[in-house]
């Protein structure tokens, strides 16, 4: 081969890979559109006749019938289309991030949310990060659109205003960290321990954009040894991070441990061209009031949050089961494809 086919093999494997992608993407906004035309169309129907769920099952066993072929016509799944209808008009499914989304992140977001609010939220969320049905879920029921950018920070005052925002956002308060299984003790190298053991689970509740470095990180200052509980960098705010873990209530002494940490890591470790370090302290509990203050006494950027092991408070369980599960509608189009 010539010595420019390597060139040319990985400049034709982009455009398949690109071609295959806008493909993918035009069908399934076509689909979408499919199905969201369906639903509109029983619901009016719905509306002005005032039959019932007997139509439905009726129409799913004729268009399986002129389409024997064609999955997706279910009566769950029909009345999935009635309630994309219900949930959306039509403008805001051709356009924006959730004409992007596929059916089964469509569906998560009718089963897990009960307003257009959080439902925008996620479906922008789920396509800026390439988000899996699988992690829309888990970040839905970990209620992240409560918890993003919720941390107590003194970010505004010690970061740029073009940092300072991005810095906020990536931060969240409470941090869930539900796939621990910790003793009564709870110390802090016990979370550590399985913090870094689950990374990436640890990774998927950070968030975005955090790259792992390491545990203990080893800072010798002047002849003496310190070490940071974890250290990671952070892609796009082009920093590291210095997490430490604290096994009881917020203190402010805390701090001064932090700031000297975050202070060597930008000396020992971090390139010329790497922002100032971050800071994020993650207690057991905070009274945010003293936090603000103790934040204030600061010039290193620093935020402040709680981690839970599991999440207090639930969906509402009159919305949670108002419509069928997703596990529920795959079985039911995998007996489709059956027949």
């Amino acid at each position: 081969m010539p010595e420019w086919y390597p060139e040319l093999l990985a400049s034709v494997t982009r455009r398949v890979s690109t071609g295959r992608s806008k493909a993918i993407a035009a069908a399934n906004q076509e689909l979408v559109s499919s199905y969201l035309a369906i639903g509109r169309e029983i619901l009016e129907r719905q509306d002005q006749e005032g039959w019932g769920a007997k139509i439905i099952d009726r129409l799913s066993a004729d268009l399986r019938t002129q389409f024997p072929e064609a999955t997706g016509f279910s009566p769950r799944n029909l009345k999935y289309m009635r309630a994309l209808a219900e949930a959306w008009p039509a403008e805001a499914i051709v356009q924006g991030p959730l004409a992007q989304l596929p059916w089964y992140h469509q569906i998560a977001l009718l089963e897990k949310l009960s307003d257009s609010e959080s439902r925008l939220w996620y479906a922008a969320a789920a396509v800026e990060n390439g988000w899996s049905r699988a992690v829309l879920v888990h970040h839905i029921e970990t209620k992240l659109h409560e918890r993003s950018g919720k941390a107590i920070t003194n970010f505004s005052a010690t970061l740029p205003p073009s940092d300072s925002d991005l810095a906020q956002q990536s931060l969240k308060d409470p941090y869930v960290f539900d796939f621990l299984s910790l003793t009564e003790k709870r110390n802090e190298r016990e979370l550590e321990t399985q913090l870094v053991q689950h990374i990436e689970k640890f990774l998927l509740e950070l968030g975005q954009g955090f790259a792992f470095v390491g545990e203990q990180v080893r800072l010798e200052i002047n002849g003496d040894e310190f070490f940071a509980d974890l250290l990671f960098y952070h892609l796009k705010l082009r920093c590291y991070l210095v997490i430490e873990l604290k096994a009881v209530k917020f203190d402010p002494s805390f701090l001064g441990q932090l700031g000297m940490y975050m202070a060597a890591v930008d000396d020992l470790l971090a390139h010329p061209d790497d922002k100032p370090t971050i800071g994020l302290l993650l207690c057991k509990s905070k009274n945010n009031l003293v936090a603000e203050y103790a934040l204030r006494s600061t010039s290193m950027p620093i935020g402040v949050s709680e981690w839970k092991a599991e999440i207090v408070e639930s969906l509402p369980e009159e919305f949670a089961s108002s419509l069928p599960s997703i596990s529920e509608l795959e079985a039911e189009l995998s007996h489709d494809i059956s027949q």
